[in-house]
C-alpha cells in the first residue's frame, strides 16, 4: 500500500499517507464485479490503485448511460459526496479490469478534510476533474455527430491506456456512447477502411499516428 500511495497520490503529505495506511483497507475486485449500485449507502470512499472502473447510470429499461472511468490515481467523487452526506448512490460502478482500491472509512472524512490540506485539495481536484469530464460528455452529446463522438472516444481510450490495442466489443462502445451496436459497427468499419484502425475479435488496434 505504501508504494502505491506515494507513487499514485504524490501530493499526499506524509502524515496523510500514514493515516491512510493505518486505517485504509486494500480491496481487490475481479473484472466484471459490481462495486456500486443505485440506492447503496457507503461505508468508505475508494482510492484506485490498479485496474479500471466504469461509472454509469442505469435506466428503468435496463439501458446504461456512461459517465466516466476511474483509473489508478483517481478517487470516486460520488462516493466521497454520498459517504460524507450519508446519502445513497444514484449511479452504478463496475470493474472493467481486475481492480484494486484502498477503501477509506467514511468516519475519517471530516477529520481528513480538517487536518490535511493535501486531502482537502485532492477532494476539490477530484470534483473538478469529474465535473470537467461530464461537461465534455454533455458537449459531445449536444454538439457532435456520432462519428465525431466515436473518434474522440477511441482517441481518449488509447491515450489514457497508452496502448495500441485494447479489448472492447462494439456493444460496449455503443453502451458507452448511447448508440446501437449496428451504428457503431458501421462507423468502425468506415474508420477501418480509412486506415485509422484495425478491428479484431473483441479488440481494436489503433493505427493513427500521434
Amino acid at each position: 500500500m505504501d508504494n502505491d500511495l506515494i507513487t499514485l497520490f504524490p501530493n499526499f503529505d506524509p502524515a496523510l499517507v500514514d493515516k491512510i495506511k493505518q486505517s485504509g483497507t486494500v480491496k481487490e475486485f475481479p473484472a466484471g464485479t459490481t462495486l456500486m449500485t443505485t440506492g447503496q449507502y457507503f461505508r468508505s470512499t475508494m482510492l484506485v490503485t490498479k485496474g479500471r472502473i466504469k461509472l454509469y447510470r442505469q435506466g428503468s429499461d435496463g439501458g446504461e448511460f456512461f459517465m466516466y472511468y476511474l483509473e489508478p490515481g483517481n478517487a470516486c467523487a460520488l462516493s466521497m459526496i454520498c459517504a460524507a452526506k450519508k446519502e445513497a448512490s444514484e449511479v452504478m460502478a463496475k470493474a472493467v479490469e481486475d481492480t484494486e482500491v484502498i477503501a477509506v472509512p467514511i468516519e475519517m472524512m471530516d477529520d481528513l478534510m480538517i487536518k490535511h490540506k493535501s486531502w482537502y485539495y485532492f477532494v476539490l481536484d477530484t470534483y473538478r476533474s469529474r465535473y470537467e469530464e461530464l461537461l465534455v460528455m454533455i458537449d459531445n452529446i449536444a454538439f457532435k455527430a456520432m462519428d465525431e463522438r466515436l473518434e474522440l472516444y477511441l482517441e481518449s481510450q488509447f491515450r489514457k491506456l497508452n496502448v495500441r490495442e485494447f479489448k472492447i466489443t462494439h456493444g460496449e462502445i455503443a453502451s458507452d456512447l448511447g448508440s446501437s451496436r449496428e451504428v457503431i459497427s458501421r462507423l468502425l468499419k468506415k474508420m477501418e477502411q480509412k486506415g485509422d484502425l484495425l478491428m479484431h475479435r473483441n479488440s481494436i488496434e489503433w493505427l493513427r499516428a500521434g
